[in-house]
């Protein structure tokens, strides 16, 4: 792969799984020995962080990702949709081999899911396949999980961002289940953590203790900002200076697929502009629930809808 740098500055770049989520649609989700029937299906190109990242463009946010994706068909989709969402492509990488990640999902009724992951070629990616010049002026560089030993490339790059560069981290459950031990050189970077309540109990090892203590504990590691998504429960979020509880917006729930990743876009974008913790929350809380309405991409709103919904 030739590197270059065509000098496009990114305020955000994502760095995470490049995956086409092939959404079935399904009766039921089924437990062990159990059986249903798929009524639908849909191909989207997705990965946490670049569902995250087309979200902040979306909103008018100048973006990038990296990433690697195969020279197959699911590579072109992915590529596609970064393209027309308007997210710079300096930082994809491609392989001339193997498959482009794939994740396989299924969505009930009631908007519920099930999800497996074939990494592909996402978890080849090493640190001299990043250009150091694209990333050095971004603003916010965001994180998600791999499932393999691309995590440790995050790792490396750490010491590649410059001081002012906002480190985001959504570790997901992949990440989570890895300990806080192994997470721990990403958590001590890390300026906006944005975890959810599951993880965040497993990663403390503790069901008990109320949300905020939990927070507390990484705010005194060196984070700036704690958010815990709650779902249906809306969202907690403290940092040294103030805390809030916010409450999810009415919708029709129709795939929560990407709920958690278009509230990222939703909170980063709203860190951009200089809001403060509550108002980012409730924003982030609306890009939620209007991504839930739909499959895949086609429902992340535009900074014109965010502007006419807040005005």
């Amino acid at each position: 792969m030739e590197i270059f740098d065509n000098d496009l500055n990114a305020e955000v770049i994502g760095f995470g799984a490049l995956n086409v989520d092939k959404l079935y649609s399904v009766e039921s989700i089924v437990s062990k020995d159990e059986e249903s029937f798929i009524k639908s299906e849909t191909d989207t190109p997705g990965g946490s962080a670049a569902n995250t990242i087309v979200g902040l463009s979306r909103l008018g946010c100048s973006t990038s990702m990296i990433g690697k994706i195969a020279e197959d068909e699911d590579g072109d989709l992915i590529e596609y949709n970064l393209a027309i969402n308007g997210v710079y492509s300096n930082n994809l990488i491609y392989s001339e081999t193997g498959s482009t990640g794939k994740c396989l999902g299924f969505v009930d009724d009631d908007g519920e899911r099930c999800l497996y992951i074939d990494p592909g070629v996402n978890d080849e990616i090493k640190i001299g396949e990043i250009n150091p010049l694209n990333i050095m002026r971004c603003k916010i560089m965001h994180y998600t999980s791999f499932v393999g030993d691309s995590f440790y490339t995050q790792i490396e790059l750490l010491e590649k961002l410059n001081d002012e560069c906002v480190l985001s981290f959504d570790p997901g459950m992949l990440y989570v289940k890895r300990g806080f031990d192994e997470i721990k050189p990403i958590l001590e970077r890390t300026d906006i953590l944005l975890i959810n309540e599951s993880e965040l109990r497993l990663l403390c090892n503790n069901n008990e203790s109320p949300l905020r203590q939990l927070a507390i504990e990484f705010l005194d590691l060196g984070i700036e900002t704690v958010v815990v998504k709650r779902g249906s429960k809306g969202v907690f979020a403290i940092n040294n200076s103030t805390e809030c509880e916010v409450d999810v917006f009415e919708c029709d729930v129709v795939d929560t697929t990407g709920a958690g990743d278009s509230f990222n876009s939703g909170f980063l974008y709203s860190y951009l502009r200089g809001y403060d913790l509550e108002k980012s929350c409730k924003i982030a809380n609306w890009v939620a629930s209007k991504s839930i309405e739909g499959f895949g991409m086609e429902k992340f709103p535009t900074l014109k809808d965010l502007e006419e919904f807040f005005k």
